[in-house]
Parts: structure tokens; C-alpha cells; sequence
């Protein structure tokens, strides 16, 4: 049986989740019935979750296609429960590529943010929370979700916690004025850190 299911593909890049990831959906289901909600709320809960890994695909492609640029092709994308990862072919010696690489994913999430934001100030003025599951104009909650989600996305891969983007945005501005292996170690060693605060 194959650890992964393909999905699709986008300019040669093969998008794939992995069969965990059905783990993630019957936890939905169960959380949401256990809880005494219909199938209404187990089907805005899968939709969310859908949506969220709509925005980690295309923070995903963000790495790729950038790295595309520099001459450095995407063997595939692969979704699993806590987020996904493009598998680079290699990832560049010069700094400065690794750090337009490693920064496209979060930027795009970034983006996402302010569309959404866009749109929603459009539709509803200044009022920027609203519950999904409070009903109300799709648009509105749509757009209240997208701003969080990928808010939350942008800031979380921003830690400099090696190997999240963060630990590789500083590992490459390091390896700027130093050597590579040193500037790995101290990313490393900073990452350390954060996975010990994380667990204190």
C-alpha cells in the first residue's frame, strides 16, 4: 500500500497527502458527534480543515516554484496532519537563494492575508472576527478564517526554530557572513532552544 495518495499536479510538481491524514478527518467526525453537533457541523469542520491545507499547498508551492526559479525542481509536495513539506531536489549553497526560497512560503501566506483582509473590509467594514460556525455571509466568515489561519501560518513558520523556515530564513542570513556549517549549528542550537521552551 502506498504511504501517500497523488492528488494532482501543478507545473510537474506532484501534490500528494498522506494516508494519516484520514486519521485527521475521522478525528473530526468523531470530535464534532461526540460533542452532540449534526452532520452540518461535520461538514463546515472538514471544510475548514480543507481550507487550511488549501493555504499550506500553496504556502508549499511558494518554496517550490521559487526554488524552480533558481534552477532547483520540486520532486513533489506531500500533506500529512500537522502541515505539509516540498521535497526540494537540493536546496542552494548561496545564502541569498535559500533565504528567497525558504521566505516565498511564508510571504504567501502573507498575501492571502491581506486579500482576505481586503475583501472583508469591503464586505463588513472593520469587523474582522466571526465565528465559522455562527452562520452569517459566507464571504464574511470565509474571509474572518483566511485572515486567521494564514496569520497564524505566516507567524508560526517565522520562528527561527531549524529546521521550521524560520531556522532556515537564519540559518541563510547568517551563512551570509559566515561559513555554512557554522551558521547551521548555531540555527540548530537556536532551534534547540525553541523546542525546549515549547515543551516547558
Amino acid at each position: 500500500m502506498a504511504s501517500a495518495l497523488r492528488l494532482f499536479s501543478f507545473r510537474d510538481i506532484q501534490v500528494r497527502v498522506h494516508w494519516t491524514f484520514l486519521l485527521l478527518i475521522g478525528w473530526i467526525v468523531f470530535s464534532v458527534l461526540s460533542g452532540g453537533q449534526g452532520f452540518r457541523e461535520v461538514l463546515v469542520g472538514i471544510v475548514l480543515v480543507l481550507v487550511v491545507f488549501t493555504c499550506v499547498v500553496l504556502h508549499e508551492f511558494g518554496h517550490a516554484l521559487t526554488a524552480r526559479h533558481f534552477g532547483v525542481n520540486t520532486r513533489n509536495i506531500t500533506l500529512y496532519p500537522i502541515g505539509g513539506v516540498a521535497s526540494l531536489e537540493r536546496m542552494p549553497e548561496e545564502p541569498k537563494q535559500e533565504f528567497l526560497i525558504t521566505l516565498a512560503g511564508p510571504l504567501v501566506n502573507l498575501a492571502i492575508v491581506l486579500l482576505a483582509g481586503t475583501v472583508h473590509l469591503l464586505l463588513a467594514g472593520l469587523r474582522f472576527v466571526q465565528d465559522p460556525f455562527e452562520g452569517g455571509p459566507m464571504l464574511l466568515t470565509l474571509s474572518s478564517f483566511l485572515i486567521v489561519v494564514n496569520a497564524m501560518l505566516f507567524l508560526f513558520n517565522l520562528i527561527p526554530a531549524f529546521p521550521m523556515d524560520g531556522g532556515r530564513i537564519l540559518r541563510s542570513l547568517l551563512a551570509m557572513a559566515m561559513p555554512r556549517t557554522r551558521a547551521t549549528r548555531i540555527a540548530a542550537n537556536i532551534g534547540r532552544l525553541f523546542a525546549l521552551g515549547f515543551m516547558a
